[in-house]
This record gives C-alpha cells, sequence and structure tokens, in this order.
C-alpha cells in the first residue's frame, strides 16, 4: 500500500488524476469503477479537464459504480446514476457515454435480484481495472458498513445513522429523506478490481484511515480489506492522515518510488 499526503486538495486531485490517466492508459478491458459522493469530486474535475484538453478520455470505457440507493426516485439528482451522468457522461465531460455507464438497479421489484445481477454485470464485463474508492467515517467502503463480511459480494444493505446521518448533506440536511437501504458491491467484489485508489479528506477521515491501514483486518472498519490487496494507492490530505503512526515510512515510500 501506498501513502500520499497532501497539503492542498487541488495538488491531491491533480495527482490522483495522473495515477488513474497512467493506470487506465492500456487497460484491458478499459473498465473504470466510479464512486460518488463529495470525495472524488475533485479527482472528475480533473478528468473533465485532462478530457478537454485532448489528454484523456472515457469513450471508449465502461464505468461501473459502486452502489446505489434502493427505492430512490430515478429523476432524483442525488440518485447516483444521476450524479454519475452529472460527473462524467457526455462529450463535454470525460467522453463516457450513456450506455457504458453501469449501476445497480435502485428501482427494481427484486433490489435482491438486482445486486446478483449488478455482480454478474461486472464479471460479464471482465471486471473492474481500477476502482475509485473514498472512506466513510466508520470505515465503510462502498456501502459496506462494519459488521459486513469480508468476502461479501454486491448485496442489499441497510445504512447506519451515521451513514445517513453524513449523507443528509445532499438531501437538503433532512434525515428522514435519506434512503435507509443501498445495493452496494461488496468486498469481495471490491478486491477483484486489478487496482484501487482511494482518496480520504478531512479530519474525520483519520480514525478511519488509520484502521484501514495499520489496523487490524476486521469487519470493524470494513476498508481494512484493502490491507488484503496487491496494489492500492491512498491520496490523503494532512487532516485525514494525521492519526497514522507510520507517516514518515509512507512519505519516505512515497517519495523514493514515485
Amino acid at each position: 500500500m501506498q501513502i500520499g499526503v497532501f497539503g492542498d486538495e487541488t495538488e491531491l486531485a491533480k495527482a490522483a488524476a495522473a495515477y488513474l490517466m497512467t493506470t487506465m492508459r492500456g487497460a484491458e478491458p478499459k473498465n473504470l469503477g466510479v464512486a460518488t459522493g463529495s470525495t472524488p469530486l475533485g479527482l472528475y474535475a480533473q478528468l473533465r479537464a485532462a478530457h478537454a484538453a485532448g489528454e484523456f478520455t472515457l469513450a471508449d470505457a465502461k464505468a461501473f459504480a459502486l452502489d446505489e440507493y434502493v427505492g430512490i426516485d430515478p429523476a432524483h439528482p442525488e440518485a447516483y446514476r444521476n450524479v454519475l451522468r452529472a460527473e462524467l457522461v457526455g462529450e463535454d465531460k470525460t467522453g463516457l457515454t450513456e450506455d457504458n455507464l453501469h449501476t445497480p438497479n435502485g428501482q427494481a421489484d427484486d433490489p435482491y435480484e438486482a445486486a446478483a445481477a449488478y455482480d454478474a454485470d461486472i464479471r460479464a464485463n471482465g471486471g473492474v481495472h481500477l476502482q475509485i474508492l473514498g472512506i466513510g467515517a466508520n470505515g465503510h467502503i462502498g456501502f459496506n458498513e462494519p459488521g459486513v463480511s469480508l468476502v461479501s459480494r454486491t448485496h442489499v444493505d441497510a445504512l447506519t445513522h451515521r451513514t445517513r446521518k453524513d449523507n443528509a448533506r445532499f438531501f437538503e440536511g433532512n434525515l428522514d429523506l435519506v434512503p435507509d437501504k443501498c445495493v452496494t458491491q461488496g468486498l469481495g467484489t471490491i478486491m477483484e478490481a486489478k487496482h484501487l485508489l482511494l482518496i480520504a479528506l478531512g479530519e474525520n477521515k483519520a480514525d478511519a484511515i488509520a484502521g484501514m491501514a495499520e489496523g487490524p483486518v476486521t469487519a470493524s472498519c470494513p476498508a481494512s480489506i484493502a490491507q488484503m490487496h496487491p496494489s492500492v494507492v491512498v491520496f490523503c490530505d494532512e487532516a485525514a492522515a494525521s492519526k497514522l503512526k507510520n507517516i514518515d515510512m509512507y512519505r519516505t515510500r512515497w517519495e523514493t518510488l514515485k
């Protein structure tokens, strides 16, 4: 695991974008795992800028979302398919096409069947080459909340009160408007991606980052499963990295191996 620590969010986003573009160059299949929430927005802005400059395109790629709310109105701006459309789809953004954006069906009559179908869809398309991840304050990745199986497949899950409270900012600050269920890629599904790119911003992510990188591998911190992956690059700001015990080693490794 490599951990880069940055003092500026723009610098972080540029470094993450450079890593993504290098890693996706020549990928076969060219499948990118995409995340939502506020964490990857700087990265997506950098990808749009690179596309506008003719330096990067997802026109020939497929994108696979980590998760989706169950039961959310498909027209709601916070439905994750709509969030990803707004950030990535179109020649005016990254070149990603509507048909090549794959998301779980949160409106399915049977969300459990939809979850299994989405897991099968990822595998049928050859799997994800590079998976973008954020991390929750409680250590979740995707919507894999504490206590989830470390080998779980794409599944339906409940959202914890803490996660719903954190996401209320996207729903007019009203917790009652935040869905309480989701379809999410499982940890086992995420771990099948060839490369993982994780971004963390802010002091409220410091405990989660420390648990992910330096704690035991445990379902109490689902992101800790990343310790078992052979190719993980983490991009943190100083606040998110503030509780790492081995930060000097991470800085040395980053500078030496970049």
